[in-house]
């Protein structure tokens, strides 16, 4: 399969002007799943479990489909990046997902992710299938080394910090909040986007793409204000929340 070069380029700028859209739109509206969902609001609901597998599956399947139905470019640099790839949404789609402990979704957002997902992972996907080519240093150059520690660091914040989130429930419990502490939240309020954020510009780092780097920036744009949002509805809840816990970024914002 040919490169579809302009493609892959206008997409990718696109995903950065969503990215600013989405930022300025979620300044405004925060957006209205998990704790900020109205109830009553939508008529049509997903269960949480179902909905982060059904959101997140695109993004796992559409490059593995890539993969067995085309004919990439040999080289073993893109075959561990889109590995990298695929194991956050593997991660995402199987594990997190089972144990996920949340309030439904509405399912116009699980639609919205649905779509987003699968358009992310055509762009990946077809890009370090089909358009990028590393020779046999890459292996070994700095940018793949740095970007991929930068990538596991931030998945394991990712993970630990999930992993913190939903220990403050009961089984069972789909309300209620507490304040998150350890790990990287006894710095920032939200740990587990700080985590993702780094982690996808570890990736950008490692491909040195443009695709890469304008899905790291989107996630950026999308999830910082939700950090924001958690930060200020727990100073608004708990008296004693931590004053020098910021809401994204340690010790700066």
């Amino acid at each position: 399969m040919e490169c579809l070069e302009d493609a892959v380029f206008w997409c990718s700028w696109a995903f950065i002007l969503c990215g600013v859209a989405y930022f300025f739109s979620d300044r405004r509206t925060v957006g209205t799943y998990g704790r900020y969902a109205e109830a009553g609001k939508d008529h049509w609901m997903v269960p949480a479990r179902l909905g982060w597998f059904l959101q997140e599956l695109p993004a796992f399947l559409v490059p593995s489909l890539l993969t067995l139905t085309t004919n990439p470019r040999p080289g073993w640099g893109k075959v561990l990046l889109l590995c990298t790839y695929c194991l956050h949404y593997f991660q995402r789609t199987f594990v997190y997902s089972l144990l996920i402990h949340s309030k439904p979704m509405p399912a116009r957002t699980v639609r919205s992710a649905m779509i987003f997902c699968s358009l992310c992972g055509a762009l990946q996907g077809h890009n370090l299938l089909h358009c990028t080519q590393y020779d046999d240093t890459w292996l070994s150059d700095v940018r793949l080394v740095t970007g991929l520690l930068i990538f596991f660091l931030g998945m394991a914040i990712n993970i630990h910090s999930d992993c913190i989130l939903r220990r403050l429930r009961k089984p069972g419990e789909t309300s209620g909040y507490k304040i998150p502490r350890g790990g990287v939240f006894e710095y920032v309020s939200g740990a587990n986007y700080f985590g993702e954020i780094v982690e996808w510009y570890g990736f950008a780092m490692a491909t040195w793409s443009l695709p890469a780097f304008s899905f790291a920036f989107f996630t950026m744009c999308s999830i910082g204000p939700r950090a924001w949002y958690h930060h200020r509805f727990y100073i608004e809840k708990f008296s004693d929340y931590p004053k020098t816990r910021k809401a994204l970024i340690p010790f700066i914002f």
